[in-house]
C-alpha cells in the first residue's frame, strides 16, 4: 500500500457530521459533472473534505483528476451541481449571486497564476482594489503588518509594467490577505515564476499560514511547490485518494508517480 494512502482521517468527515477540526473550508458530497451521455465526465464525486485553518494545503493530482475543478467550486468561480461547501458558516452553494460576490469579496482571497493585477493603477492601488469596491476603508496598521511581510514598502507608488514579476506576485498575495479572509486560493501562483522567486513567493505564503494565522489552499503540478505546504491532498478522477502530511519533493513526486499508474 503506498504510504499516502489511509492518512485521509485528518480531514475527511462523513455527510452527517462536520470533523472535530478547526476547520476554515468543508464540504459534504460536491458533485460535478460536464458533459452529457457519452461525453459526461464526473469532475467531483462526491467530494467530503475539511481544511484545517491556518494551515497551507495543496492540491495535486494528474490532469483530469478535478483538482482544479475543486478549488474553483471551493473559491464560488464555478457552481457545483451537488452537496455542500461551507464557508465562515455559510453554504456557498445557497446563496444567490449579490450574496456570493460578497462572500468572494471579503472572506476569500485569490492568488492567480497570471497575477491579475489592473495595469493602470499603481500597486497600493492594486492592493486596496477589493476594498475600494466594497466602499471600506483599509485597516492601517493591518496594512502596514502585510506590507512590511512582504517587503512591498518602497513598491507602492509603482505600477504593474514597473514591478519584477516575483513583486507582482507579492502584490497579488498582499491584495488576498488585507481582508483577512477565511481563506486564500492559489491557481499555481508561482507558475510563470522562475524557481527562486516562486521559492520566495511560496515562503511568504507558509509565513503568513505560521505568522498572521493564515488558511491557504493551493492547486499546484510542481512537487517543489506542493513541498513548501502543511499537507498535500491528493486526488484522482474526481475523488481524494490521499494525504500527504509534512510533504517533501521526494514523498509528493512518489505519491504523483503512483496516481500515475
Amino acid at each position: 500500500m503506498p504510504f499516502w494512502l489511509g492518512t485521509l482521517y485528518s480531514f475527511s468527515m462523513t455527510s452527517e457530521t462536520l470533523p472535530k477540526i478547526d476547520y476554515a473550508v468543508a464540504t459534504r458530497g460536491l458533485t460535478k459533472t460536464y458533459g452529457h451521455d457519452s461525453t459526461r465526465v464526473e469532475a467531483l464525486r462526491s467530494v467530503d473534505v475539511a481544511f484545517a485553518r491556518s494551515k497551507f494545503t495543496a492540491i495535486m493530482g494528474p490532469s483530469g483528476s478535478g483538482k482544479s475543478t475543486l478549488m474553483h467550486c471551493l473559491a464560488g468561480l464555478d457552481s457545483a451541481d451537488g452537496g455542500e461547501i461551507i464557508i465562515g458558516g455559510k453554504n456557498l452553494l445557497s446563496l444567490n449571486d449579490d450574496q456570493l460576490t460578497e462572500m468572494r469579496r471579503e472572506q476569500i482571497g485569490f492568488v492567480f497564476q497570471s497575477f491579475n493585477l489592473v495595469p493602470t493603477i499603481n500597486a497600493q492601488e492594486n492592493i486596496l482594489l477589493p476594498l475600494s469596491l466594497a466602499g471600506k476603508k483599509h485597516d492601517e496598521a493591518w496594512f502596514d503588518t502585510v506590507i512590511k511581510a512582504l517587503g512591498l514598502r518602497d513598491r507602492l507608488n509603482h505600477k504593474p509594467h514597473e514591478l519584477s514579476g516575483g513583486q507582482q506576485q507579492r502584490v497579488a498575495v498582499a491584495r488576498a490577505l488585507l481582508t483577512r479572509p477565511e481563506v486564500v486560493f492559489g491557481d499555481e501562483p508561482t507558475g510563470n515564476l522562475d524557481s527562486r522567486t516562486g521559492a520566495e513567493v511560496l515562503s511568504l505564503m507558509r509565513s503568513s499560514t505560521r505568522e498572521m494565522g493564515q488558511t491557504i489552499i493551493m492547486v499546484t503540478h510542481d512537487p517543489v511547490a506542493a513541498s513548501y505546504a502543511d499537507t498535500v491532498l491528493l486526488m484522482k478522477d474526481g475523488s481524494i485518494v490521499g494525504t500527504i502530511e509534512e510533504p517533501t519533493v521526494a514523498t509528493v513526486s512518489e505519491a504523483l508517480a503512483s496516481l500515475a499508474e
